[in-house]
């Protein structure tokens, strides 16, 4: 992999490294998931801007794409991350946002490959429309449905919570979400407030970033049995 991508994404960078074996760790949570819950299609958000959620989403399709066929899609249309996380040039191909927009356009037109990226990979792409209704758009639930039949797992970067309801918005297409929050930085008020936004039945776990024990915890519908936040190694 190119030494030009961000050093945090260690599935990709170093995949032996005990920060990629985090990843491993939280793999095999969501492929239990898989089995137990029908979890295919896992999205990715944090209360706040700059918490890891990009990096998490990166790290864990790069985890699952050792053994699965594993589609990674930005669905964060104010501010797209995977691309600059990647290193990957935008600029005239459409991403979701476009067919979310032009009946047109099928997931197959949005998909990329890149040599020494294990998934494939669908980029946010333009908006020409107020962003929360794309995103109620009855193509999302189509163009999901079409990842759903040929990946086994699809993973979603989302936006963060709190600034705009967009993860809220687009929950009733998916089958979970991950919180990714930094590990002792992240106010609990701040989680409480993000969770309450959304479907508890859809919350199916907390990422705990820049911990130094497991990245995941479980969630319960309680704010209050929230695991704390680990001190540990930073994966993210």
């Amino acid at each position: 992999m190119s030494p030009q991508l961000n050093d945090a994404l260690v599935s990709l960078r170093a995949p032996d490294s005990f920060a990629a074996e985090q990843y491993q760790a939280l793999r095999l949570k969501i492929e239990w998931l898989r089995r137990v819950q029908n979890v295919h299609v896992l999205a990715i958000s944090s209360p706040r801007l700059g918490e890891g959620k990009t990096v998490t989403a990166i790290n864990l399709a790069g985890a699952h794409a050792e053994s699965d066929r594993v589609l990674l899609i930005d669905a964060d249309l104010r501010r797209p991350s995977v691309g600059p996380q990647l290193r990957l040039d935008e600029i005239g191909a459409p991403g979701l946002a476009d067919a979310l927009s032009d009946e047109r356009l099928e997931l197959a037109h949005l998909i990329r490959r890149v040599d020494g990226i294990p998934f494939a990979i669908v980029l946010a792409g333009a908006a020409s429309a107020p962003i929360h209704e794309l995103l109620r758009s009855p193509r999302l639930d189509v163009l999901l449905q079409q990842a759903r039949q040929q990946f086994d797992l699809v993973v979603i970067d989302t936006s963060p919570l709190i600034p705009v309801t967009d993860p809220a918005v687009m929950a009733r297409a998916i089958d979970g979400m991950l919180v990714v929050v930094a590990a002792n930085d992240t106010p609990r008020k701040l989680l409480g407030e993000s969770l309450n936004l959304l479907d508890p039945s859809k919350v199916i776990g907390i990422v705990f970033n820049r911990a130094h024990r497991p990245l995941y915890g479980h969630y319960h519908g309680d704010y209050s049995r929230f695991p704390k936040g680990s001190a540990g190694s930073r994966v993210g």
